[in-house]
């Protein structure tokens, strides 16, 4: 029966060390599956409208966390919007933290991602008025919409917008 119950042991702890991936070194390389859903984001995405421009742009810094930049200029030269996000993977849930200047005492704040499926993420805050739901949807023509929604003054609101590939 010991003999059993080693052989038992000894093939979990081969099949768990098979699953996981090791670089050339032998250090365990983590997959970030929940981060690796938000892969459409990175790159360069640009709005034009009459107004002015608004940009996004989203980077990997490493393989658990991507930041971007969006901000909006008018009249060619003027930054009216400027903001810095986050997207990380901590253990199983996938955060996406924003930054204002300006707004809430220039600290980020937290968004968790409550739903996700096809290509659709969505980010939960529901301690924060406004916004407290940012999603993104990967369209088909590879464009993004983006929606913000939450409360202001005591009344719903929201904005959609959608983002394209930056030609430049």
């Amino acid at each position: 029966m010991k003999k059993l119950h080693f052989i038992v042991v000894v093939s979990a702890v081969l099949f768990l060390h098979s699953c996981k991936k090791y670089d050339a070194n032998g250090k365990e390389i983590k997959e970030y599956e929940e981060l690796s859903k938000a892969n459409f984001l990175l790159g360069e995405w640009e709005k034009k409208d009459s107004i002015g421009v608004l940009k996004e742009n989203w980077i990997a810094i490493d393989d658990s966390t991507f930041t971007g930049t969006s901000y909006f200029i008018i009249n060619e030269k003027d930054t009216i919007h400027r903001e810095s996000m986050e997207l990380m993977q901590d253990g199983d849930y996938l955060i996406y933290r924003t930054t204002i200047k300006g707004e809430n005492k220039d600290e980020s704040v937290p968004f968790q991602k409550m739903e996700e499926k096809d290509s659709l993420l969505v980010f939960t805050n529901p301690k924060h008025e406004y916004p407290n739901k940012i999603s993104y949807q990967l369209n088909k023509d590879k464009s993004v919409k983006t929606t913000i929604s939450g409360i202001i003054k005591g009344k719903k609101s929201s904005e959609t917008y959608t983002i394209s590939q930056a030609t430049e």
